[in-house]
């Protein structure tokens, strides 16, 4: 049995908190209707719907449902690190955090999140056909004649793994790794909140 060498982990947990998703529904709607910024932002970068990323930095400050939030994260950040054996010289610090409403269309190309150790979505209203988020294998750019994977393999020697969508599912990841939200199929809008910590 060969030995498996520089996994990164994907931390997964069910919030089974109904009426903080459906307080935070709530907010992202109203954020998409007031953020006028915001709104702007997401047009000139082509953002099919809504995004606070740019435009508001404060959201546990200015809603309560946020600050509930903030706080059940940062217990799950502090497992996650404990998961990931970072030595770190005081707890992770959630350093951002922002709304999306996602047109079921709509896409968000791959990216990474510098400046972070620990970065993460929340999914809050999830219509079917939504777009998965997608990991990318960071090894990619190196393989140069590498084989493709055959279909059957592992999911951890797949290139890419895509994670289904669902209400209250909660995810954390390295902030290095590459991920992108892929084009849904269904209708209405995809509700989530991502979120930095460092």
């Amino acid at each position: 049995m060969p030995r498996r060498l520089f996994a990164t982990p994907l931390y997964e947990a069910e919030l089974a908190a109904e009426q903080l998703l459906a307080e935070l529904a709530h907010s992202i709607r109203s954020l998409a209707e007031d953020d006028a910024a915001g709104r702007r932002w997401s047009r000139e970068h082509h953002y099919a719907g809504y995004t606070s990323y740019a435009s508001l930095n404060d959201l546990p400050k200015r809603d309560p449902a946020f600050a509930d939030l903030a706080r059940m994260l940062g217990r799950h950040a502090v497992t996650f690190a404990d998961e990931c054996a970072f030595e770190l010289a005081r707890k992770p610090r959630l350093d951002s955090i922002w709304v999306n409403l996602l047109k079921a269309s709509g896409r968000h190309a791959g990216h990474i999140h510098p400046h972070s150790i620990i970065s993460g979505t929340l999914y809050v209203e999830v219509p079917k056909g939504s777009g998965a988020i997608r990991f990318e294998d960071p090894r990619q750019p190196l393989m140069m004649a590498a084989p493709q994977r055959a279909k059957h393999a592992p999911e951890e020697l797949q290139p890419f793994v895509a994670v289904e969508p669902r209400p209250g599912l909660l995810l954390m990841w390295e902030s290095w790794l590459r991920h992108e939200v892929v084009p849904g199929t269904g209708r209405g809008e995809r509700l989530s909140v991502s979120f930095n910590f460092a």
